[in-house]
């Protein structure tokens, strides 16, 4: 473990050399830091780096979902998004490279570990100031923690968490110590589970004025996504239900006007703002699955075939093209996502009243007041199936969907994938239960550690 600790310290450390936080550059050895008041954490907290969404810039993880085509993709694939889209064991063979997903989460988590070792010590700060910033940087880690447990363990099965390997949990910033070995992944979701609620009740009420950071809405946003992907259907809904109770949200209605700015930390659907730059080719299928009057067709795709869905390769994931407001995608938590949690979670346990108004609270902000249909139906089935398919179109692109897939796999909702080439000759497929639903460890990593146990 002793080189693995290397690779994982150079990694957190150029990201933070990439952000321009040079006053945070002189870190001395065995984990000191140049940070001594509640200002200076405060101020930490607001590095760029943590207000970006997974995979960022392009969010790299919608290129593993069902919904994304790449039409033009070189044969064999030999980009990082090909390597990506055809799921392929690892997605560099440079030993040297630095390591998708898997380095950004780990960078942050040291971020967010320093506040954690150090606010205690901070000078000139209250005691309730360093409750708070603790508190945030605990929801931070254990959203990079969510991540890396649904990258690098299996998807979440309660008869095998406790045996299934994920990720190391690492809460130490100090190079000289050795990092721990996988976790399991139920390990890592306790983790994950105690450090929220931990947080919660020290967050921040209101975090409108900047909701890239912590609040109590956000911490229970988070944990409702937590318990969602778990599996444990009546905790996140209990959680979601606490989100949107908690704070200054509302959802933006596409038939009124949008937000008057790109500045994704005040969009007022937000919950806890993490944000990427949305542009993914579009599967013809999935354009199809959407009703003609869906104002979403429109507003968040970029099209030159009349929008007839009918070419491969005209239709692409491109918020921009029809308001700079939309510049960003929100791959953080959302009152759309806690509402589409609700309705799911309601449909499955048959109280098809809460479902279906949960599901309408979304859809008619989507639809044309004049030509909306609200959905009605008394079967549980249909009802959670069309609440799954709301759920692929409001939230299809922002690094949710290759969850959704993995999490559905294991419901035996998950149809084969497959990925073709320009002359339409198939070069990648994702059968049912693959073991490509779980990210091998970079080689980059296994070089320094290669007594770490690889995943299949």
């Amino acid at each position: 473990m002793k080189h693995f600790k290397y690779i994982l310290i150079q990694l957190a450390l150029g990201s933070v050399v990439l952000t321009g936080c040079d006053k945070y550059l002189d870190v001395t050895p065995k984990g000191k830091k140049l940070l001594s008041t509640a200002a200076d954490y405060d101020q930490w907290l607001n590095d760029e780096l943590l207000a970006r969404g997974s995979g960022e810039p392009y969010c790299w993880s919608n290129y593993f979902g069902d919904n994304a085509d790449i039409a033009s993709i070189n044969t064999p694939p030999k980009l990082l998004h090909e390597l990506i889209y055809t799921w392929a064991p690892q997605f560099s063979t440079d030993l040297n490279a630095a390591t998708a997903f898997w380095g950004e989460h780990y960078a942050r988590i040291n971020q967010f570990n320093t506040v954690l070792l150090g606010i205690d010590d901070a000078i000139s700060a209250t005691g309730r100031q360093k409750r708070s910033l603790k508190a945030e940087a605990l929801l931070g880690r254990a959203l990079e923690y969510f991540y890396l447990v649904n990258e690098y363990g299996k998807p979440y099965d309660s008869a095998t968490a406790g045996e299934d390997l994920a990720v190391p949990f690492v809460t130490s910033n100090d190079v000289t110590q050795d990092v721990p070995g996988r976790s399991t992944v139920a390990e890592i979701y306790q983790h994950i589970i105690d450090d929220l609620n931990a947080a919660i009740p020290d967050l921040p009420v209101d975090n409108s004025a900047n909701r890239s950071r912590g609040s109590m809405s956000a911490g229970y946003s988070v944990l409702a996504r937590v318990y969602f992907y778990a599996r444990n259907y009546a905790e996140a809904r209990k959680n979601a239900a606490l989100a949107l109770t908690m704070g200054k949200t509302e959802m933006i209605d596409f038939n009124g006007p949008l937000p008057s700015t790109n500045l994704l930390s005040t969009h007022p659907d937000v919950i806890y703002g993490r944000m990427v730059l949305g542009q993914v080719g579009a599967d013809l299928d999935f354009m199809r699955s959407f009703a003609g009057n869906d104002l979403r067709i429109r507003m968040f795709y970029q099209n030159t075939d009349g929008y007839t869905f009918t070419t491969r390769g005209a239709t692409a994931y491109f918020p921009p093209v029809f308001s700079h407001t939309l510049y960003y995608t929100n791959a953080g938590t959302s009152v759309q996502e806690m509402k589409l949690i609700i309705a799911e979670c309601a449909a499955r346990a048959n109280d098809l009243p809460e479902a279906l108004q949960a599901l309408d609270d979304v859809r008619k902000n989507r639809f044309p007041v004049a030509s909306y249909v609200r959905f009605e139906s008394t079967n549980r089935e249909e009802v959670l199936q069309e609440v799954l398919l709301e759920r692929s179109h409001e939230l299809p692109f922002c690094g949710l969907r290759w969850f959704d897939m993995r999490r559905l796999d294991k419901e035996n909702r998950m149809d084969e994938v497959v990925r073709y080439d320009a002359q339409g000759n198939v070069i990648a497929t994702l059968p049912p239960h693959s073991d490509r639903y779980t990210l091998q460890i970079p080689i980059q990593v296994m070089r320094f550690h290669p007594d770490m146990q690889q995943n299949p």
